[in-house]
């Protein structure tokens, strides 16, 4: 069964049934593009064609029909950990681009923490922030990974393959929770030789959300390594002072104890303070470079 109506103002919405599976997929063409949504429907009744006229968002959904299938999609993150490594884990904006000092920065910072610790640096495969850290990891001739997602915040992706990663370095995710176990299990720690790390880059409502379940896994000891993880929040410009404002009025209120959230993480204004304080965690040496930008910092802080 198949058949098309032209909706109003121009638009196509064309629904099908052609695979006999009981699925049924509408197809809408607009100016913005092609768009896809399938569902399912109940096997009893027939399926008559009508004049569709609505306005749709653009977006792609696809019905979980099982638990399984993300207990599958979680299965396929661990086995992309276990061939490329764990390693540090950037979480961070989709949205701020190359020609923002935070992206720069972070650009940065993921060259010179993959030439230090020596590992695989994971993101979420994205645009913004995560690229910049990608590019930086790209960029010191070390091992990259990413867990995609089929939309991230301010755009949405019409495919599901990355710009310049090759397939076999990423996973495309069709479940955010599959996604959040990846991006944990990537920074677990179970031998002295796991050097990993969590670094959060500024960001918006996703960022926060991963910072916080992140956060709240080592604060609980439920993220399941064996050895302290380290976490650092990247504080470029302040930008999360008036966060860590409200955490220390979380400590006056009582909801968490005095030092108790500081005590998780190092917050770094600076990528200097990042990378010093890395190396100090792992008992490693800072490249010449990085040990004259501290000793600079020190030096005119010590004049101011």
């Amino acid at each position: 069964m198949g058949f098309s109506m032209l909706a109003s103002l121009g638009s196509h919405v064309f629904v099908g049934n052609s695979y006999g599976n009981n699925v049924v997929k509408l197809q809408y063409f607009s100016e913005i593009g092609r768009n896809r949504i399938c569902f399912k429907l109940p096997r009893f009744g027939r399926l008559s064609g009508q004049a569709i006229s609505s306005k749709f968002e653009s977006y792609e959904f696809e019905e979980r029909t099982s638990p399984t299938e993300v207990k599958k999609e979680i299965e396929r993150c661990y086995e992309l950990i276990s061939r490329l490594g764990r390693g540090v884990v950037y979480l961070g904006s989709s949205r701020i681009g190359p020609g923002h000092s935070h992206y720069s920065q972070a650009l940065e910072l993921g060259k010179e923490i993959a030439t230090l610790l020596d590992c695989t640096s994971w993101t979420g495969a994205g645009p913004g922030l995560m690229d910049a850290a990608t590019k930086g990891a790209l960029q010191a001739g070390k091992p990259v990974g990413g867990f995609k997602i089929g939309k991230e915040a301010g755009e949405w992706t019409t495919s599901n393959f990355h710009p310049y990663l090759p397939l076999e370095v990423y996973l495309t995710c069709r479940f955010f929770s599959a996604r959040k176990h990846g991006l944990v299990d990537a920074v677990v720690r179970n031998s002295s030789n796991d050097r990993t790390a969590v670094v959060a880059l500024p960001g918006g409502v996703g960022t926060l959300d991963e910072i916080f379940e992140i956060l709240a896994l080592i604060q609980l000891k439920r993220i399941g390594s064996e050895l302290p993880v380290p976490f650092l929040l990247m504080n470029y410009d302040s930008y999360y002072s008036k966060l860590l404002e409200f955490l220390d009025d979380c400590e006056v209120w009582g909801t968490v104890f005095d030092g108790e959230v500081a005590s998780l993480w190092k917050v770094c204004d600076n990528n200097s303070e990042a990378l010093a304080y890395l190396a100090e965690f792992y008992d490693l040496h800072l490249s010449d470079k990085v040990r004259h930008a501290n000793e600079l910092r020190s030096a005119h802080e010590t004049i101011s």
